[in-house]
């Protein structure tokens, strides 16, 4: 085999059409192997080359032999010298950080950690077995793809709602997606989702983590895996999992599911999980990052660097501090963007990645490289603004240009709904957008993904069907998960059969759903809750690859019902601007219609007081949302007008009269939503029952 010096530049495998360039970092290395290996299963290589250049710290070479399609690995010599945070073993296979694909299965062995399990100095001692028969295998892949004329949708934000799903959940049990392409991206990309999404008005899908990733030893062992896929082996891979084929297939057909999804008007974000690897504590294995440069990717203790730094509660966190930990990261954004085509990106566990020395900086170098890089310009970014470490709630505090889970929008809705007093003043701030969180720092309601459930917790159908959580199943005798989860019943701990309280259940399900698409801001759906998708009161289903957490497409008449309402209620807010503004409401009257923009009223149809925001006990409330008065222009500074709506909202246990605003003829306000009961009427006389615990949306409609 030919072997040419390469170039340090770009970093993985790269194919040019000619040969292929490898190129590897590692700062702390001695001596840099390169292991080709002809197929899957077997553990020694065709060829073990000497990487022999190296330029700015990243080892080099060039193969012109070498085509799309072969496999290969490293081994990384140096030091070891765990005390100071030095991990080095060449013993242990290592994958690429930069590998655009990944094949083969990895088998949990004694032989992948880099110390003797078992042994009495633990870590500190050091392995001499060989991993190669272990671990999955790099590809060197084609980047050529037939796009054609796909490019970014670059939906508005107020024109965004986002579907957060599954690859595998959504299809497994589909029976209108052919058997072999269910739980994989190309069925995940078939007709029979796609109408489903496009016919609930989604524009963006939201997946769980889709880069390669490993389950846990100990899930493993219990039979089980880490479905979700929160515990990522390579930044620039598609997970195998989801793909039909094992040799890097999965490249090909991933870009087939976006050039789909955007032919149907989707656009497609990714859930990334760039705050820690699945290499775990010091105990855990050596798969890549560990073995090529410990001290540059991780965060270590500074004053035991044997230990890391753990702001993620999986065992470490990456080293956002090291300029080419942070050129990973940036990397591989641009690839999924450039290459890939991707739209978004949603950041786990975000606040990890802001960290300097120890807080978190609002200004930190990670998030000043994606506002200055181009590439990112016009992606959907999304925080998870939490993290384990100190100060790592942070909802409302991401720059500009980012939008947030709002962790405050879910719990405040799920508490008013359950009956919690005192929650109508922060209602009303979570309905109109979240300006106390987003508007004191110049950010529009667009920062504010609202959410009522997620992957993470309840499901909305076992969110009215259970008070605690009975994660039984995961194997951590109920230990796991959430125990605040802000839930009720409804008179029966899980399944009933007594129609009173399924009806107050569905009644709730419907509150929470129109409720979200009724709120100013990004509607976020968990995949299934339009369906009834029930986890049995699993509230941390992360390791259930099974129907417990696959959605069930076999719908009675309940869940029918209610997926047509779901469907009516997002069709209402995509057809009136006024509740999908840009800005914040004021509350003043605006100059030119000469109304506010938006009034707070209460049942005898006068504005709220002071008493009545103050009063714990206050249940009802009236959101009054001017058409006029929106402040809104088109690309052209066009005024947009929209209908005058009036949202009326009851958690209390009876029913109240509602006085609505007298409008001019002929102008009449048409009821076209009631929890409560079906069909759409006009208002006659000036008021309207608002049945206890229930959710109207009145339109006012002005005849042609």
């Amino acid at each position: 085999m030919r072997v040419w010096p390469g170039k340090p530049h770009p970093l993985g495998a790269v194919w040019d059409g000619h040969g292929t360039n490898f190129a590897l970092f590692s700062e702390h290395g001695t001596r840099v192997e390169l292991l080709l290996f002809d197929r899957l299963g077997e553990a020694r290589p065709s060829q073990t080359l000497q990487v022999r250049e190296r330029t700015n710290l990243v080892w080099h070479v060039y193969l012109p032999d070498v085509r799309p399609g072969q496999l290969y690995a490293y081994r990384v010599h140096g030091p070891w010298m765990p005390e100071e945070g030095i991990r080095f073993n060449p013993n242990k296979l290592l994958m690429d950080p930069y590998a655009r694909a990944l094949a083969g299965d990895l088998e949990w062995n004694d032989a992948l950690y880099s110390y003797q399990v078992g042994h009495a100095e633990a870590d500190l001692s050091f392995d001499e077995s060989d991993s190669a028969a272990y671990v999955p295998r790099c590809v060197v892949t084609d980047a050529s793809f037939a796009w054609g004329d796909d490019r970014p949708l670059c939906t508005p934000w107020n024109g965004t709602l986002i579907y957060e799903c599954h690859v595998k959940g959504m299809t497994a049990l589909h029976p209108d997606v052919p058997e072999h392409l269910r739980g994989t991206y190309l069925g995940l990309a078939s007709d029979p989702v796609l109408e489903h999404l496009q016919a609930l008005g989604v524009s963006a899908v939201e997946l769980l983590p889709v880069h390669h990733a490993i389950s846990e030893r100990a899930l493993v062992e219990r039979g089980l895996s880490n479905y979700w896929g929160y515990n990522t082996l390579g930044f620039f891979a598609p997970d195998s999992r989801f793909a039909t084929g094992s040799h890097g297939e999965q490249v090909g057909e991933f870009k087939s599911m976006v050039k789909a999804f955007h032919r149907a008007g989707i656009e497609v974000i990714l859930d990334v999980v760039y705050n820690h690897t699945a290499e775990g504590n010091q105990l855990g294995p050596t798969l890549s990052l560990r073995g090529i440069d410990n001290l540059a990717y991780y965060r270590v203790d500074p004053h035991q660097p044997r230990h890391y730094v753990d702001y993620t509660g999986c065992g470490n966190s990456l080293n956002m501090q090291h300029p080419r930990t942070l050129q990973l990261i940036m990397d591989s954004l641009r690839y999924w963007v450039s290459e890939m085509h991707v739209d978004g990106f949603r950041f786990d566990l975000a606040p990890a990645l802001a960290r300097g020395l120890r807080d978190v900086d609002r200004l930190g170098h990670f998030f000043s490289m994606v506002q200055q890089e181009p590439v990112l310009a016009d992606t959907k970014l999304i925080a998870e603004p939490w993290d384990l470490g100190p100060g790592g709630y942070q909802v409302g505090n991401f720059p500009d240009g980012w939008a947030e889970w709002n962790g405050e929008y879910r719990d405040t809705l799920r508490r008013f709904w359950r009956g919690d007093p005192g929650q109508v003043g922060v209602l009303a701030s979570r309905l109109s957008g979240s300006s106390d969180l987003y508007g004191r720092v110049g950010r529009s309601p667009h920062a504010s993904v609202n959410l009522v459930t997620c992957h993470d917790g309840f499901s909305l159908r076992d969110l009215v069907s259970y008070e605690h959580k009975h994660n039984e199943a995961n194997g951590e005798d109920n230990g796991d998960g959430h125990d605040s989860n802000w839930s009720r019943n409804w008179g029966h701990e899980g399944p009933t059969e007594a129609v009173s309280v399924q009806r107050m259940r569905d009644r709730m399900r419907r509150n929470f759903l129109a409720g979200l698409a009724f709120s100013q801001g990004v509607p976020m759906l968990s995949h299934g809750d339009e369906l009834g998708r029930t986890q049995q009161g699993n509230n941390n289903a992360y390791c259930q690859d099974n129907p417990l957490t696959w959605i069930d497409w076999n719908l009675g008449l309940r869940e029918r019902e209610l997926l047509e309402f779901v469907r009516q209620a997002f069709a209402l807010r995509r057809e009136n601007p006024s509740l999908r503004r840009r800005s914040f409401f004021s509350g003043q009257p605006d100059a030119r219609a000469r109304a506010k923009d938006v009034t707070w009223l209460r049942p005898d149809g006068e504005e709220m007081k002071p008493p009545e925001w103050n009063d714990p006990e206050q249940r009802v409330l009236g959101m009054l949302v001017s058409g006029e008065a929106n402040g809104e222009v088109d690309e052209r500074g066009v005024p947009i007008q929209g209908d005058s709506v009036l949202l009326l909202v009851n958690g209390g246990h009876r029913s109240r009269s509602f006085h609505v605003p007298t409008v001019p003829p002929p102008a009449r306000w048409e009821q076209v939503v009631n929890t409560a009961r079906a069909g759409t009427r006009v208002v006659r006389g000036g008021v309207v029952n608002l049945t206890a615990r229930s959710l109207i949306l009145l339109i006012c409609r002005k005849p042609q």
